[in-house]
């Protein structure tokens, strides 16, 4: 546990160039003292102390805004950047060197028993707002834009914008790790129509100018010759 307090406040200092020592990281980064919290309440979670560890998580909840199940399972090096309102459900399960920004939940959809939260892969990125629900999992190396709505399976090296979340590949290629500017395949189609219809007001313009000019072309003659 006291190996994961270290490297949790290394990756603070990796990922938020905001933070200046880590003196500031351990008395001001909510999102730190909720995974410790957290990870003391998933302790006791484990030995059945399950009343304890929800009084634990609860507590953190009001301390620091950030609602995390005792039961999920997360691994090394979560960075939780601001964190205000996210919610991280009982089954889910976090890989390690993740992202999370504020607003982001990783729910369920249902009463369902059983595995009915996410899977989040490795080196996932999940930008503010993001909503992840459903039991299935998030490839590693992926982006989640942000206030997406994510309700199926995402493959490994995507990024996925909109509502609902559609993936756009990127030749292969993940985005920088830490950036919110996405693309958006809505916002091109609808570039591309734009640019269509543009055209299109140009040929139906030089249709409505043709005959006009060579009509007045045949007029000028007309006169010079008389």
């Amino acid at each position: 546990m006291f190996r994961h307090f270290k490297s949790d406040i290394q990756t603070v200092l990796d990922n938020d160039p905001a933070a200046r020592s880590k003196l500031e990281v351990i008395f001001t980064y909510s999102g730190v003292h909720a995974l410790w919290a957290h990870r003391i309440a998933h302790w006791f979670y484990l030995r059945n102390w399950c009343t304890l560890a929800r009084v634990i998580s609860q507590v953190s909840r009001f301390m620091t805004g950030i609602e995390i199940h005792p039961g999920a399972r997360i691994g090394d090096r979560l960075f939780i950047d601001h964190g205000m309102g996210v919610v991280i459900g009982e089954t889910c399960e976090i890989g390690d060197d993740v992202v999370l920004y504020q607003g982001v939940t990783l729910g369920g959809t249902g009463k369902e028993k059983g595995k009915r939260h996410p899977t989040i892969g490795n080196n996932v990125v999940i930008g503010s707002g993001a909503k992840i629900l459903g039991s299935f999992t998030i490839g590693a190396q992926s982006n989640i834009g942000s206030n997406s709505v994510v309700l199926k399976e995402v493959p490994p090296n995507s990024t996925v914008v909109g509502i609902p979340g559609r993936v756009v590949r990127q030749d292969g290629r993940r985005p920088d790790r830490l950036s919110h500017q996405l693309p958006d395949p809505v916002v091109d189609s609808m570039r591309e129509l734009q640019r269509e219809i543009e055209r299109l007001r140009a040929e139906i313009s030089d249709l409505k100018d043709g005959p006009s000019a060579q009509k007045h072309q045949v007029t000028q003659e007309n006169k010079l010759e008389k």
